[in-house]
C-alpha cells in the first residue's frame, strides 16, 4: 500500500546553523553537537570540531533562542593530568601521524543529573572506541574527567535526565560482537560501574534501518513514555545512507518498548546532508522539549555541519505508537 506523504519534521529555513566559517582559527568541520537548555532559559552547545590536522576539539557555543549560537573564543581546555585520560583518549597521538592512530573524544551528548551536567562521549582509545564521561561545571568552562564507562567496542551512550528506580540508565550502541548494531541499555549504581545489559531495539524493529541503529539524544520525559531520538543506517550502492527515527520507552521501566517510527522522520536530502565528509548522513546528538509541544532536534549533517529541525512532540509520540 502506498503511503501517504507526511511530513512531520520540518528543516530550519536558514540550516546550516553553523559552520567552520563560524570559529576562529584552523577549523575545517563542526557537526554532531551536544545542546542544552538550562534553568535561565538559555542555551549551551557543545560542538564537535575538527581542525585540517584531524585533532578534535569541544567547543562551547552559546544562544538565547536555540537557532543562534555564537561560538566562544577558544574550545574546552582537556583535562589532562589524569593518567587515564592522557593514555587513551588526550586527543592525539603524537607518535604519529595517522588518522588510524588518533586517540580523540567523539559525538558529545549533555545530560543533566539532579543538577549536575554530565557529557557522555565516544573515545576512540588504544582499543577501539569506549565510552568516557566527563562532569563540566554551570557554566561550561571546565570539563573533569570521570573515567572510562564501557568495555571495547562501543559508542552512541546517551544518559537518561533522571534515577529510575533508585540507578542510572543509559542507552549504547555496541559497535562488535554479537549484539553490535543495535541498541542495547545499561544501568548503573554511580554512572562508572555498569550492568544488567538489554537488548532494547534491532535492526528489525524498523523498516528503515536494516544495517544499524543507535541512540541519538537523551531521551525526553513525556506523559506517555521516554521519547528518543535515534538513527539508522542502510547501504545504499554500498554506501552508508542516515536518517532519524522516534522510539518511546516505558518511563518505569525503560528497557520496555512502546513503539518505534516505522519509517524515518528525516532523511539525507538536501545538498548540505548528502555532500560533506561523509556523504548522506543526518545524525542527532540532542533533541530539546519547548513549553508549547515544539521539539528541537538538532543533527550533525555530512559530518561537516550542524543543523537544527522542528517537530511537534504529539506528531513523534504518533509515529511512534501508531505508525
Amino acid at each position: 500500500m502506498l503511503r501517504k506523504k507526511k511530513y512531520i519534521v520540518e528543516r530550519y529555513e536558514g540550516n546550516p546553523i553553523l559552520t567552520a566559517e563560524d570559529f576562529p582559527g584552523d577549523i575545517l568541520w563542526v557537526f554532531n553537537s551536544a545542546v542544552v537548555k538550562k534553568n535561565d532559559g538559555k542555551y549551551v552547545m557543545v560542538c564537535r570540531c575538527e581542525d585540517s590536522g584531524l585533532a578534535r576539539y569541544l567547543w562551547v557555543c552559546d544562544s538565547a533562542d536555540g537557532i543562534s549560537f555564537k561560538p566562544r573564543p577558544a574550545p574546552l581546555p582537556m583535562p589532562h593530568g589524569n593518567p587515564i585520560f592522557d593514555k587513551h583518549c588526550r586527543g592525539r597521538n603524537p607518535s604519529t601521524m595517522n588518522s588510524a592512530a588518533t586517540l580523540t573524544y567523539l559525538d558529545p551528548r549533555i545530560t543533566c543529573i539532579e543538577g549536575q551536567h554530565y557529557i557522555i562521549h565516544a573515545a576512540h582509545t588504544d582499543f577501539e572506541c569506549q565510552l568516557g564521561l566527563f562532569k563540566i561545571d554551570d557554566g561550561f568552562e571546565k570539563l573533569e574527567w570521570i573515567d572510562l564507562i564501557s568495555l571495547p567496542d562501543n559508542r552512541n551512550g546517551v544518559l537518561f535526565p533522571e534515577k529510575i528506580r533508585g540507578k542510572y540508565f543509559r542507552l549504547e550502541r555496541p559497535n562488535s560482537g554479537a549484539g553490535n548494531k543495535h541498541i542495547w541499555m545499561q544501568s548503573s549504581p554511580d554512572l562508572i560501574h555498569w550492568g544488567m545489559p538489554r537488548l532494547i531495539a534491532s535492526t528489525s524493529d524498523t523498516g528503515w534501518a536494516y544495517t544499524s541503529v543507535g541512540p541519538g539524544a537523551p531521551p525526553i520525559r513525556t506523559s506517555e513514555g521516554w521519547l528518543c531520538i535515534i538513527h539508522g543506517i542502510r547501504k545504499q550502492a554500498g554506501d552508508s545512507v542516515y536518517g532519524l527515527g522516534a522510539m518511546l520507552l516505558d518511563l518505569e521501566d525503560p528497557s520496555k518498548v512502546i513503539g518505534i517510527s516505522k519509517r524515518c522522520i528525516l532523511a539525507a536530502q538536501k545538498q548540505y546532508e548528502l555532500d560533506g565528509q561523509t556523504p548522506s548522513v543526518v545524525f542527532t546528538n540532542a533533541a530539546i522539549l519547548e513549553n508549547d509541544g515544539t521539539v528541537k532536534i538538532y543533527y550533525g549533517a555530512a559530518d561537516a555541519v550542524q543543523c537544527l529541525a522542528f517537530a511537534k512532540l504529539a506528531d513523534l509520540l504518533h509515529a511512534c505508537k501508531h505508525e
